[in-house]
């Protein structure tokens, strides 16, 4: 859950877009319920998109006194220490959920429908954005921000409660409503508080307050999951959220007000062009993988309406060309959504193929992926020093190559003999090249973006990374029910294949396969990213 909002040197959202870009430099750990993804990848756009477009003699550092108002000034602290705390608490709920997740879809008897558990997320999210950017644009971001983090509560609540897959399902959708809303208010926020000249900083701090809960969240949450059970990972976070919003409320109060006009309804909002596309995304998407999981002829009858909502929706919402790979800017944002979207659905996979199918406890499973959420880290530093800029477009292509070979690296934890911590080395691999590719992906865009434009080319970008998420998280699926994945029982750490438990490595092979190709086939696209010499 992050993103930013520069429109050239204009600190508010492009008007009519309303989704906010993002910030990068960001771990991802994953993101994978993104909160996140679209949640760490929906966290990487906007620190590189804000340094492009403020010079670097007016970018303080973080605690920097200059004029006497730093990010940690008094006139910005609190909400600077509200804000990261925020963005902590969702950095924590991703790793945290993504380690109880494969507890909770065997007690809830929901192991066919576990790809829809994170795949809610990540729709309703898509919609929420496109809500989030109108009622921000039309009455300030205060309304969105707060009404935001009350529905991710909720949803963690709900889910933490389900007594059923059906309705720990419904909870992830509140959760997503939430976090779509909370991403892009926050930037909004951040544009009409701090000066141009503290923006990189502020950005910056996003970026650090995902490392932390990278590593504290598996640990924390297995450990609550192996002895207190899984639904106190989710009932126990909404309590996290109170503190943050505590210290925020006073600053808050102080920015100023946006009255509503003419448009600024309920109604006026709901009913906006860009709202009614997202929502038609995300219900097509919904009746698609449905479809998908029920394949039978009667489901040609979802599938189809499913096609007859997305596909004109994906159309308009991004830059004509994307999917035909045009040359410049629509191979960037094609190139985001195919990258998000395989690291995302392989991701979401990899801690239910530990316990399932290796035996380890959900805590060890959830720390396979910590590595990866800190050479993210490495791999945008690495690509934002000077001398890499000539390269930039060969360091996209690479990430996006040793992406693909982490995926492949994954699946040999199937094979006796192969250790498990075959998955944690090659994850620190891809997490490397995801960090290459996602920070440079948004500096290209600026590149190729006239200032009037950076806005919507922005939120663009991050419309791709939630339609990734939604597309191979569900297609992922959709294959893992097709090879008999939907049998496989979770058992705890006793579960290994010849410990009685009913083992399908196929079901998780036909994913990573899959997800391997994908992030193969961003590698070629990363090739059309420079446009057509004049």
């Amino acid at each position: 859950m992050t993103a930013d909002r520069p429109r050239g040197a204009d600190p508010d959202p492009d008007p009519g877009t309303g989704i906010a870009p993002r910030t990068a430099p960001a771990p991802a750990p994953d993101s994978v319920t993104a909160t996140t993804a679209t949640t760490a990848i929906t966290a990487t756009t906007a620190t590189s998109t804000v340094a492009a477009t403020t010079h670097p003699a007016h970018a303080a550092a973080p605690g920097d006194a200059h004029d006497g108002a730093g990010i940690l000034g008094r006139a910005h602290r609190a909400l600077t220490f509200g804000i990261i705390s925020v963005v902590s608490v969702v950095a924590f709920e991703a790793s945290a959920v993504n380690t109880a997740m494969p507890v909770a879809a065997r007690a809830l008897d929901g192991i066919g429908l576990y790809a829809f558990a994170f795949s809610a997320f990540f729709t309703a999210s898509l919609f929420a954005m496109a809500l989030s950017g109108e009622w921000s644009d039309r009455r300030g971001p205060l309304g969105p921000l707060f009404g935001g983090i009350a529905a991710f509560g909720v949803g963690l609540l709900v889910a933490g409660g389900a007594p059923g897959m059906g309705m720990f399902i419904a909870g992830r959708g509140v959760q997503g409503i939430g976090g779509g809303l909370v991403v892009v208010s926050l930037y909004v926020v951040v544009g009409r508080a701090y000066p141009e000249r503290l923006r990189p900083s502020i950005m910056a701090s996003f970026s650090a307050a995902w490392v932390v809960p990278v590593i504290v969240g598996p640990l924390v949450a297995g450990a609550v999951t192996e002895q207190l059970g899984w639904r106190w990972v989710f009932l126990a976070i909404p309590v996290l959220i109170l503190l943050p919003l505590a210290v925020m409320l006073p600053a808050l109060r102080k920015l100023p007000r946006t009255p509503p006009g003419p448009g600024g309804g309920a109604r006026q909002v709901l009913g906006s062009r860009r709202c009614l596309l997202a929502l038609a995304v995300a219900v097509g998407a919904c009746l698609l993988q449905y479809a998908g999981q029920h394949p039978t002829w009667f489901a040609l009858l979802p599938a189809a309406a499913g096609l007859a909502l997305l596909v004109p929706g994906i159309v308009r919402l991004l830059p004509r060309g994307t999917f035909r790979a045009a040359r410049g800017l629509p191979s960037v944002v094609l190139m985001r959504g195919l990258a998000a979207g395989a690291l995302v659905a392989a991701e979401s996979f990899i801690p239910l193929m530990l316990v399932t199918q290796r035996g380890l406890s959900a805590t060890l499973a959830g720390l396979s992926l910590t590595g990866g959420g800190l050479t993210w880290a490495l791999g945008s530093y690495v690509q934002s020093r000077p001398r890499m800029e000539p390269y930039r477009e060969r360091l996209m292509g690479l990430g996006m190559v040793l992406l693909a070979a982490a995926i492949v690296t994954v699946p040999l934890a199937l094979l006796d003999g192969v250790p498990a911590a075959v998955v944690a080395a090659g994850w620190t691999v891809g997490g490397f090249g995801m960090g290459l590719n996602i920070s440079s992906g948004g500096v290209l865009l600026l590149k190729l973006s006239r200032p009037q434009e950076a806005g919507s080319n922005s939120a663009s970008l991050q419309m791709s990374d939630a339609l990734g998420n939604v597309t191979f998280v569900g297609l992922s699926g959709v294959l893992f029910v097709a090879f008999g994945g939907g049998s496989i029982a979770v058992d705890g750490p006793a579960a290994t294949a010849g410990a009685g438990s009913v083992s399908h490595p196929a079901a998780f092979a036909a994913v990573f396969a899959a997800m391997a190709v994908v992030a193969l086939a961003g590698a070629g696209v990363t090739t059309r990213l420079r446009p057509e010499r004049g």
